[in-house]
């Protein structure tokens, strides 16, 4: 039973977390311990949480959309290859205990962080691609599957991943990668709720907070660019990387 006062209080964190997903992802460093306060079983915490994420990202991707940083068409075999992933992890974390992924993804965060500061490739220039558009399709899969069964720093993954590899900017990057993680969402929550794993009722009150945030993040990504972008993700990949550790050391 949730008490109703939470209610509220979710949906103005969703705000919050809805406004940082925009920009750099991470935003479930803040929602989740709030949910877990809430005392929201694991697998509900993490379906109804996918239902305000999957809101917030729409409202991004639609605003990225609008900015013309990404074309959906020519993206369509990537958004199926991310779509097939997030499923097939949404399937597998709620027969097994994600623990195995909680000490491996702070390193990866870690990485992230470091090239984020240290690669010159991290600004708005587009750059020659180190790999093709097909070899990036098991790399999106694989993040997709890491999304549905995990979840934390997915987005930095993709946009690490889309500047480092593809040779896109920062801001282009970050389109896309809204578009990419708004896949793994859509994914992840149909498998929670044909799975019997969603409070509907507070997933859409955390929804509308999401929405909020999610528009003012991209409207404030695609006004200032990397400049943005950048810092945020260095702050987020830091922060998750922190509070992974601490969860487990802490056990």
């Amino acid at each position: 039973m949730i008490e109703p006062w939470l209610y509220p209080a979710l949906t103005a964190t969703a705000v919050v977390t809805g406004f940082v997903d925009a920009i750099a992802g991470g935003g479930g460093l803040i929602m989740v311990p709030v949910l877990v306060f809430a005392g929201l079983p694991p697998h509900i915490m993490l379906g109804t949480n996918k239902v305000q994420s999957m809101c917030g990202t729409a409202m991004a991707t639609y605003r990225y959309r609008r900015a013309g940083l990404f074309r959906i068409g020519s993206n369509k075999a990537l958004v199926g290859a991310v779509f097939a992933g997030a499923a097939v992890g949404a399937l597998v974390i709620q027969r097994l205990d994600s623990r195995i992924l909680s000490l491996a993804v702070p390193l990866l965060l870690m990485a992230v962080a470091l090239y984020t500061i240290f690669s010159p490739r991290m600004d708005d220039t587009d750059r020659e691609a180190r790999i093709g558009e097909g070899a990036y399709y098991p790399v999106g899969s694989a993040i997709g599957f890491y999304d549905g069964f995990f979840g934390p720093g997915t987005g930095q993954f993709f946009a690490t991943t889309l500047v480092g590899l593809r040779g896109f900017g920062l801001t282009r990057a970050t389109g896309l990668t809204k578009l990419l993680n708004l896949t793994s969402n859509v994914a992840s929550v149909i498998i929670f709720a044909l799975g019997g794993q969603v409070i509907w009722l507070l997933g859409l009150c955390m929804a509308l907070g999401s929405i909020a945030g999610g528009w003012l993040g991209a409207h404030s990504a695609t006004r200032f660019g990397a400049r943005l972008i950048r810092p945020l993700m260095i702050t987020a990949s830091l922060a998750l990387t922190t509070k992974l550790l601490w969860g487990w050391f802490a056990g």
